[in-house]
This record gives structure tokens, C-alpha cells and sequence, in this order.
């Protein structure tokens, strides 16, 4: 099994790597959607929605292979 240097298995960190900037990506657009909205531009402010909506789908789902993994060799800190 590959592990990278944080000792973990690589698909793991990389699963843990897409949850966590698609969530820090989601909180950033926030402040985009409100900045287009006091610029009262409608349809940039529904991107930013939409773009937000679609990194929550991806999060959710990087969370729902995590926790499938779970328990597996793949799930955890790497053995050797």
C-alpha cells in the first residue's frame, strides 16, 4: 500500500485533502455571493451558488467514500 509522508494512505489523505478544500472553497464563495449581491449582480451572485452547491455535493460525497473505508486497509493510518 502507497502512503505519502503523512503515514496515511494516500487515497485516504487525498479523500481527506478534496473534502476539506471543497468546504474551505464553499465557506470562501459566501463572501462571494454576498459581494456580488451588493453589487446587485443577480447572476453572478447565482454562480457563486451554484459552484458552492456543487463543492458541497463533492464534499459530501469525499465523506461518504471516507467513512466506506473505513475499517480497511485503506482507511487509516498505513501499515508496514
Amino acid at each position: 500500500m502507497a502512503t505519502g509522508e503523512t503515514g496515511f494512505a494516500d487515497v485516504t489523505f487525498d479523500l481527506i485533502s478534496v473534502q476539506y478544500h471543497s468546504l474551505k472553497a464553499g465557506h470562501d464563495y459566501g463572501q462571494y455571493v454576498r459581494d456580488a449581491e451588493n453589487a446587485d449582480l443577480d447572476d453572478v451572485a447565482s454562480f457563486f451558488r451554484e459552484v458552492m452547491e456543487q463543492d458541497s455535493q463533492r464534499a459530501e460525497r469525499a465523506h461518504e467514500l471516507l467513512r466506506k473505508l473505513a475499517g480497511t486497509e485503506h482507511g487509516g493510518p498505513a501499515t508496514t
